[in-house]
């Protein structure tokens, strides 16, 4: 296992963002490699309990699962900034090439997370919205494997090992899922 200056082990050093002790100084960090992975993830957990607490004053939101969908829709809206910013190249490198054009995927998938974050909000049409997410994620995480297998970075920042982007996009997954699961 290597080893950080700590002497701690690296899943010491992912885990807790710790990278050791020097000159007398504690020295955290969080760690680049789930660091930027967990964005989306954080997003989505705390526009949850926003909306939840909004309930309070706001009917709509009383509902978990219409909290739920609106912090979905967040989420992807955070998704869908990259796809249009200065991460664009990023995630055309990520796009396997037996797919074509790398850009097109891009934009095409950054339009349907736009709609995706609308159409979890319309009720009569969210549920289908939940199943084209679902399956959108599916698709793409070909782009994910290529970009773990190969080194690539987002953003300047290594992206997450598979079993990390794969435990996260299961979270989506089963989050938008329960969104819409008839009660």
């Amino acid at each position: 296992m290597e080893r950080g200056r700590s002497g701690r082990g690296r899943f010491a050093q992912i885990a807790y963002g710790y990278e050791g002790i020097g000159h007398g100084q504690v020295h955290v960090r969080w760690e680049n490699e789930v660091g930027g992975a967990m964005v989306p993830l954080i997003v989505l957990v705390v526009s949850f309990l926003v909306f939840r607490l909004a309930g309070l004053g706001v009917e709509h939101f009383a509902d978990w699962q219409n909290a739920l969908r609106a912090a979905l829709g967040a989420m992807f809206l955070l998704t869908a900034s990259a796809h249009w910013g200065r991460r664009r190249p990023d995630l055309i490198r990520m796009v396997p090439h037996a797919f074509g054009a790398g850009g097109t995927w891009v934009t095409l998938t950054g339009i349907a997370e736009l709609l995706i974050a609308i159409g979890l909000q319309i009720p009569h049409v969210a549920m289908p919205v939940a199943m084209s997410a679902a399956a959108m994620l599916v698709c793409i995480f070909p782009a994910n494997v290529k970009a773990a297998r190969e080194g690539l970075t987002i953003g300047g920042k290594a992206v997450p090992g598979l079993g990390v982007r794969l435990a996260i996009q299961v979270v989506f997954v089963l989050a938008i899922a329960a969104s819409v699961w008839p009660r």
